[in-house]
């Protein structure tokens, strides 16, 4: 199985959105964890299942959150560079590769 890598930025976009979501419902921060937990599992188990998009970057979209996972796979390493909610800044975290 492959070695999962995630951008450092990764830990302040995912702890943002965990406080946002709590803060709306009691709860709802830890089933976006899950969700999100879930993804990375399935990315991990099948990194080449997902459609290719932008560049060499594959996409897993949440389906409970209106997040996506953006990663790249090398054969080795799945490189996370960004947990981007699908309606704000879309290429904001190209520069990361």
């Amino acid at each position: 199985m492959p070695e999962i890598i995630f951008h450092p930025d990764i830990e302040h976009e995912v702890k943002s959105s965990y406080i946002w979501y709590q803060k709306q419902a009691e709860g709802l921060g830890e089933d976006f964890l899950t969700e999100l937990e879930t993804g990375y599992e399935a990315i991990l188990e099948l990194p080449n299942t997902w459609p290719k998009f932008k560049q060499n970057f594959r996409r897993f979209l949440l389906s409970k959150f209106p997040f996506s996972i953006i990663y790249q796979y090398n054969g080795k390493t799945i490189f996370v560079v960004a947990v981007m909610h699908n309606s704000r800044k879309p290429g904001y975290w190209l520069e990361r590769a």
